[in-house]
C-alpha cells in the first residue's frame, strides 16, 4: 500500500496520553499533506477530535479504518473526501453499523479484515483472516440489494483510486 501508516485515534480513552496522541496524528496528517498520499486511521470513541482535526487539513483523504461510529460521522468523513472501511463488526448481531452501511454510497465504502481481529459472523471469536472479508461483503451486497460479485468490483474500483494502484 501506499499510504502513509496506520494511526490512532487522538484522544481514545484507550490511550495513556492523549495530548501526545493529538500531535502524533496532527504530524501524520501534515507528511500526508506533505508527500501526497492517503492516510488510513483508526477512530475509537473520538468522533470530535477526529473530525475536528481532520478538518484542518483539507488536502488530506484516506479511509476511516474499521468504522465504528454513526451514519452522520461516516457522512461527514465522506463529504470530506474520505472512504468508510467496514470489517467483521458489520456482521455482529447487535451492531448498528448495517444501518449505517446501507446508507452510504458504494462509491465511498471499503471492505477489510482487521485481522487477525474481529472475525464476522459465522467465525466470530475466531482468528480473522482475509478471506473472511467475503461475509463482510455478503452483507454489504444484501444491504444495498446487489450480488457479492458487484460489491467486490465496486470496492477494488474504491481501493484502487483511493491508493493510486
Amino acid at each position: 500500500m501506499t499510504s502513509v501508516p496506520r494511526v490512532s485515534c487522538p484522544t481514545s480513552k484507550y490511550l495513556p496520553i492523549p495530548h501526545i496522541f493529538k500531535n502524533i496524528f496532527r504530524e501524520q496528517l501534515e507528511l500526508a499533506q506533505e508527500i501526497n498520499v492517503p492516510i488510513v486511521f483508526h477512530n475509537r470513541d473520538s468522533d470530535k477530535d477526529i473530525l475536528d482535526t481532520l478538518s484542518k487539513f483539507p488536502d488530506v483523504v484516506g479511509v476511516a479504518h474499521c468504522f465504528s461510529s454513526s451514519y452522520e460521522v461516516a457522512k461527514k468523513l465522506i463529504d470530506m473526501g474520505f472512504y468508510i472501511s467496514f470489517s467483521g463488526n458489520l456482521t455482529f448481531k447487535n451492531s448498528h453499523l448495517p444501518d449505517v452501511a446501507k446508507k452510504l454510497p458504494l462509491n465511498k465504502i471499503l471492505v477489510e479484515t482487521d485481522s487477525p481481529f474481529l472475525s464476522p459472523v459465522p467465525h466470530r471469536g475466531k482468528v480473522n483472516e482475509p478471506g473472511r472479508t467475503r461475509f463482510v461483503a455478503e452483507l454489504l451486497a444484501k444491504l444495498h440489494g446487489s450480488t457479492v460479485n458487484q460489491i467486490a468490483s465496486i470496492t477494488t474500483n474504491n481501493a484502487t483510486n483511493l491508493f493510486n494502484l
